[in-house]
């Protein structure tokens, strides 16, 4: 049968792993599509470049527009990452009624609809599972599997990076630096490591999570982002002395009135006994809770070029038996169209250590504080004495502004000589 063309962007790490696939995979892929995959280009930043596989020379080429947009070409394959020239490739290839499979989670979270307007207008896949969590299956469950259940929930950790160090600091007791460093020496962590520590990788995940949990369109502006740079060696060992850990967690969740969502990235003390304490190194691990199906969790390795690569295959045998078949996969689902609710409106637990000097009537006026704001104390103890005690205190459920506020006027009593420590508590409701 004839062979489907496939354009190639980008041959770094995934797309090197791309190319190794399909050329060793090439007889159970083309058994599985119903017709063979032939690579029919590739484009590079420079040719002369030493690459980590073998590519034949005459499929490079540095017009990568000039590439998506041949007539022969069927299927783009996107892996250069960013948003330019990115986003107007793939819009380029869709209108011309190519499919396109892409890992670009920072273009999807930025401008996902622009792309999907693209694929409706030329009749053609945009399919984009490598996005997220590399090799593990995730995006399609929640596109598909459970089209037909209400999603509640998404909670999980999306990024190897921030939990191999966060691993680290607690198994070790290594300080963040400490890490971190060790993390880029074996190339978990980019040189610059700013989209990881800060947030930014787990927040554009988090973006596309709750789309497709939701069916509302989410831009990773309107996830709630914190990272993990001010975590402390300190505040670790506090967490493992109370039974807990230390987690970079993404958090989609649905209103209990079900008229809007939350969105969210930061650190947060999980309990050791929650399946998600357990997960170690750079590994992944998310959970979905629906309605009907309850609890579901995906996990395993969440990036790297072979665990990517495989998900893009994935992607490419799919898209592949739609193009036979005269067909195309699902369209971007928003009809729901739910509001992002603001951070403050979130309902949230929190761990609180506090400076003070130890003397009469000091808790009863930081517990007057928390009474004040509506925050309820779960529990509260007292760490050292004198100049150098340390109030823990940790509170029931309340809303994130009413914590907020209460973290607010704690800094400005008298008594308290510093907030040393403030984390979110999940996992234990």
């Amino acid at each position: 049968m004839k062979p489907l063309k496939v354009a190639l962007l980008g041959c770094g790490v995934v797309g090197s792993q791309v190319i190794r696939l399909l050329h060793e995979q090439a007889d159970d892929l083309a058994a599985r599509i119903g017709a063979p995959l032939e690579l029919a280009g590739v484009a590079v930043r420079r040719l002369g470049r030493k690459r980590d596989i073998d590519v034949d020379p005459a499929l490079l080429t540095t017009d990568a527009e000039s590439l998506v947009t041949r007539d022969d070409i069927d299927i783009v394959v996107e892996v250069i990452g960013g948003i330019e020239p990115a986003r107007t490739l793939i819009v380029a290839a869709l209108e011309r009624g190519k499919s396109v499979v892409t890992a670009n989670k920072a273009l999807l979270a930025e401008d996902g609809s622009s792309l999907h307007e693209a694929a409706r207008r030329g009749h053609g896949d945009l399919y984009f599972e490598a996005s997220v969590a590399g090799a593990i299956p995730l995006l399609r469950p929640l596109r598909e599997s459970l089209a037909g259940d209400h999603v509640k929930r998404v909670l999980g950790i999306v990024n190897g990076t921030t939990n191999y160090i966060l691993d680290k600091m607690d198994t070790t007791g290594a300080s963040f630096t400490d890490a971190l460093e060790e993390a880029q020496t074996l190339g978990y962590a980019e040189a610059d490591p700013t989209a990881d520590v800060e947030g930014f990788d787990a927040a554009a995940k988090a973006a596309i999570l709750a789309g497709l949990a939701f069916h509302s369109r989410v831009t990773a502006d309107k996830v709630h982002r914190e990272g993990i740079t001010d975590i402390t060696a300190t505040d670790v060992a506090s967490a493992k002395a109370m039974g807990y850990v230390i987690k970079l967690l993404a958090i989609c969740q649905r209103s209990d009135d079900g008229h809007s969502f939350g969105v969210r990235v930061h650190p947060a003390m999980i309990p050791r006994t929650h399946p998600l304490a357990g997960v170690r190194e750079a590994y992944n691990a998310v959970f979905v809770e629906a309605e009907s199906a309850g609890q579901l969790m995906f996990y395993g390795k969440g990036a790297g070029g072979a665990p990517t690569a495989s998900a893009v295959l994935g992607d490419l045998v799919a898209v592949g038996r739609n193009r036979l078949a005269g067909t195309h996969g699902p369209e971007e689902s928003t009809y729901a169209d739910l509001a992002v609710h603001p951070m403050g409106d979130t309902v949230t637990r929190c761990h609180v250590a506090l400076d003070v000097a130890d003397k009469p009537g000091v808790l009863a006026r930081v517990a007057d504080l928390f009474a004040k704001h509506d925050v309820s104390i779960q529990t509260v103890r007292q760490e050292g004495h004198g100049d150098d005690a340390q109030l823990v205190i940790v509170t029931h459920r309340a809303t994130d502004a009413a914590l907020t506020a209460t973290m607010e006027g704690l800094r400005e009593l008298d008594i308290v000589r510093a907030v040393a420590s403030v984390m979110r508590v999940e996992g234990d409701d």
